[in-house]
């Protein structure tokens, strides 16, 4: 997996994990954003951007790589920013691997698992070839709130995107619910925009509600996609948490 490393070595680390369709460009505002040095950790997750050398096969799958990749770089914890299927992975991370995770943001996560994807599944199946289409990949694109700067990004992946990877992605943020290990006691902000559809709206709340000690934060006028949408205030979040974890051990 594709792991992109900036920042100074000996700054508190940071790892982001992405949303699906995009790939790990999307936090560059976010971290332009950030008035705190951190030493961020941002992957590509498999079957996107730099890591499109193999298709997304799992949540599974992936919450190893993650895991693995903190291990290498954070071994003794990092906060944890996730995006929408980013936030998933993010908050599986949290309940499986506590020890390196010493908190987490988790924004626009959906938690409440469809009652029907195989329709929906099988409707993408049939307009998957339409993210090839660079007018159909633009209007996809705005509605991401993806800025004209990282336009091009986004429609290279889309253009490399395969279905397999799709499909299999868009499956497990279908099916997501929150593990077991996420009700343990933790730090946590799970935030949701409130342009977000209402199933997003009311996973925040539940996961919020589940964890004891998590934090709900709810960003007035935002839709899905605050990483791009407003940078500023995703820094400002990140920013947040570093704080609190100055006055908190290690371990």
């Amino acid at each position: 997996m594709h792991v992109e490393l900036s920042g100074p070595e000996g700054a508190a680390p940071v790892l982001l994990v992405h949303g699906g369709g995009v790939a790990g460009w999307m936090w560059r505002p976010t971290l332009a954003a950030l008035g705190t040095p951190v030493r961020a950790i941002v992957p590509d997750l498999p079957g996107h951007g730099a890591s499109d050398d193999g298709g997304y096969e799992s949540h599974d799958d992936a919450v190893a790589r993650l895991a693995a990749v903190l291990e290498e770089h954070a071994p003794e914890g990092a906060l944890v920013g996730g995006f929408s299927l980013g936030a998933q992975l993010a908050v599986r991370l949290a309940a499986e691997h506590p020890r390196l995770v010493r908190d987490v943001v988790v924004v626009s996560a959906q938690a409440r698992a469809s009652r029907m994807p195989g329709p929906t599944l099988a409707l993408l199946a049939l307009a998957a070839p339409l993210a090839r289409i660079e007018r159909f990949a633009t209007l996809q694109a705005q509605a991401l709130f993806v800025p004209p700067a990282l336009l091009p990004e986004y429609l290279e992946g889309s253009r490399r995107m395969r279905r397999a990877t799709l499909l299999a992605s868009v499956g497990e943020n279908l099916r997501f619910r929150p593990p077991a290990g996420w009700a343990r006691p933790g730090p946590a902000l799970v935030v949701a925009g409130t342009r977000e559809p209402r199933v997003v709206r009311r996973s925040a709340a539940l996961l919020a509600a589940l964890r004891p000690g998590a934090a709900l934060e709810r960003v007035e006028g935002v839709g899905h996609g605050l990483p791009l949408q407003r940078p500023d205030r995703m820094a400002a979040m990140l920013e947040a948490r570093l704080g609190r974890l100055e006055d908190q051990p290690r371990g």
